[in-house]
């Protein structure tokens, strides 16, 4: 299935251990948040924005779980893929003498991609419930914008890294 390629385990930095814990401490705070403003919450919650962060769909409160599980489902589902980056996509200048480094910028843009997901996914829980209570009108404008500038910025930057790896 997989081209032969060097199984090598690749240590977590310190940065991306710190990471990790930034992105399971915000899946965490997401769940308490909803749990803690649960009996406050109406019927209706906001479980969807336009591109201008204007809530354009309503559902039952509870569909507020659904941001949470695919939050530990993504994180999960990329933590496994982190661990095996053999199986990722590489040029075809990969070589035995240059996997480690490769494995290791894909393994790094990978996890800042996944925590920076979970912060978005986050974030997104509790502008809902703010919304839900009233208490703020939508994301804002520039939210997912911003959200998706620094995952952008982060794969552009995984690849750049990559292509100078001789």
């Amino acid at each position: 299935m997989f081209p032969e390629r060097p199984q090598i385990h690749i240590e977590k930095t310190m940065f991306e251990k710190l990471a990790n814990i930034i992105g399971i401490a915000s899946i965490v705070a997401m769940i308490l948040y909803i749990a803690l403003n649960w009996s406050a919450l109406p019927d209706d919650v906001p479980i969807h924005f336009n591109a201008a962060g204007e809530v354009d769909r309503w559902d039952s409160k509870w569909s507020m779980l659904i941001l949470p599980i695919i939050a530990i489902a993504l994180y999960i589902f990329m933590e496994v893929i982190e661990k095996r980056p053999h199986t990722h996509n590489y040029p075809a200048r990969l070589t035995e003498q240059n996997a480690a480094q490769f494995y290791k910028e894909s393994c790094q843009t990978l996890n800042l991609t996944k925590n920076i997901t979970t912060l978005m996914l986050a974030y997104i829980a509790v502008r809902s419930v703010l919304v839900a209570l009233e208490k703020v009108q939508g994301l804002g404008v520039a939210t997912i914008g911003i959200f998706l500038f620094i995952i952008g910025f982060i794969i552009i930057r995984g690849m750049r890294r990559m292509s100078k790896i001789k």
